[in-house]
């Protein structure tokens, strides 16, 4: 049996602002940048425990799309500027590793280049871990 410090006890949620436009003013192709993302996240095959999740709006409209990451008592954040062509599997990578851990703190030599230069926000757990 696994320590529950080492593997996390719940869903890693992955939210995808759908309505991101990266400024746009109309959509290239009838659909919104962030309703692309959350497409091209949805025919991808997801890490083990990461649902993806889409969101109306994260009030970050002109920082391209937005994500969010949350999951238990882990920390929850928010990553701006992702490309909903060049970035889905950076991202998954991303939500793998967060769901990797206990308290959503990955280590900042294993994040992903996009999330060490592009968050938004870091809140603190919902829950408290009786770890």
């Amino acid at each position: 049996m696994k320590d529950q410090a080492e593997t996390p006890p719940n869903p890693t949620e992955l939210l995808v602002c759908v309505k991101c436009r990266r400024g746009r003013e109309l959509p290239s192709d009838d659909r919104w940048p962030g309703q692309a993302l959350f497409d091209a996240l949805g025919a991808m095959v997801l890490p083990e425990g990461v649902r993806v999740t889409p969101v109306d709006c994260l009030q970050n409209c002109n920082h391209g799309c937005t994500v969010a990451l949350r999951g238990g008592a882990r920390w929850a954040y928010v990553f701006a500027n992702v490309d909903e062509v060049a970035d889905p599997a950076m991202i998954l990578d991303g939500a793998a590793r967060y769901h990797a851990t206990a308290d959503g703190l990955i280590p900042w030599r294993e994040r992903p280049e996009h999330f060490k230069r592009n968050c938004v926000a870091r809140l603190p757990p919902l829950e408290t871990s009786n770890v």
